[in-house]
């Protein structure tokens, strides 16, 4: 990928270098890994040799993003492999079944990214039951889930690393996002609890919270018009970030470097969480 010097308010997608040799070998599960930031986290990962098992609700995308993965690391002989599965995150009992391929499939769990989540709009007064409901059992419930599975498991097998998406909009009021950044604020909060309770048993718990991304999730804002100025002047570094940028600071949290980091959570966001 090279850097989009067309519209350098946009995103820098030149890739980071950063090796992990101690990854190598390792197995993670990521959520909501068809597309956007999780197929970037999954592709990021198989790179430095770590085996994914990539889930979303949408089969047949997830499939299809693992086979171009493995395509694309079809020459490499250290690059991981990844294998693409359904999930639905509000349900309990499929987080347990996607242990279980993982298991299957690799032998073990290592890491485990809470990444699925939905980005609903609506004014306060306009938020329905459904809207509210819907939002809490994909964004809040689906991490409560899976960091349940993934710690039962690495509860009994020495250990491991749970990562949780949370956004800067759960410190960071915007409007017409009062269920989206609610239930990130929880995701937040649910992370330090986590780490808490689970760092006798060598888990660590971490999240990340990105701002403004060049995700289909963003997309809106260079669609509206005025959307982009208006963003780009909440953001001190005055360009919109890369998925990339994020998988950095989930590669960094993954790996030893961060061997003594819990319970954190770290913003990409360009700064706009101060303004």
């Amino acid at each position: 990928m090279t850097v989009l010097t067309e519209n350098p308010t946009r995103s820098i997608t030149t890739p980071m270098v950063a090796i992990h040799p101690e990854l190598a070998g390792k197995v993670a599960v990521i959520t909501g890994a068809a597309r956007g930031m999780g197929a970037i986290f999954a592709r990021g990962l198989a790179r430095q040799g770590v085996h994914v098992v990539a889930a979303d609700i949408n089969e047949a995308d997830v499939v299809q993003t693992a086979a171009d993965l493995n395509a694309m690391h079809n020459s490499s002989e250290t690059a991981g492999r990844v294998i693409g599965t359904a999930v639905d995150v509000t349900v309990p009992e499929a987080h347990d079944a996607l242990l279980q391929t993982a298991l299957d499939k690799f032998g073990r769990v290592d890491f485990w990214i809470n990444n699925a989540g939905i980005f609903p709009q609506a004014e306060i007064l306009d938020i329905t039951p459904q809207q509210i409901n819907s939002t809490y059992q994909v964004n809040l419930n689906g991490v409560l889930f899976g960091a349940q599975t993934a710690a039962r498991h690495m509860k009994e097998n020495g250990g491991g690393s749970i990562i949780n998406m949370a956004s800067v909009a759960a410190v960071r009021v915007r409007v017409t996002r009062g269920a989206y950044n609610s239930s990130k604020a929880a995701v937040k909060h649910l992370t330090n609890c986590l780490a808490v309770e689970l760092g006798p048993h060598n888990i660590r718990v971490n999240a990340v919270a990105p701002g403004f991304i060049d995700t289909e999730m963003t997309r809106w804002v260079h669609e509206q018009p005025g959307a982009l100025d208006n963003a780009l002047g909440t953001i001190p570094l005055r360009r919109i970030g890369a998925p990339e940028e994020v998988f950095g600071t989930l590669l960094f949290l993954l790996s030893d470097s961060a061997r003594y980091v819990t319970g954190t959570t770290i913003a990409v966001d360009g700064g706009s969480q101060h303004i």
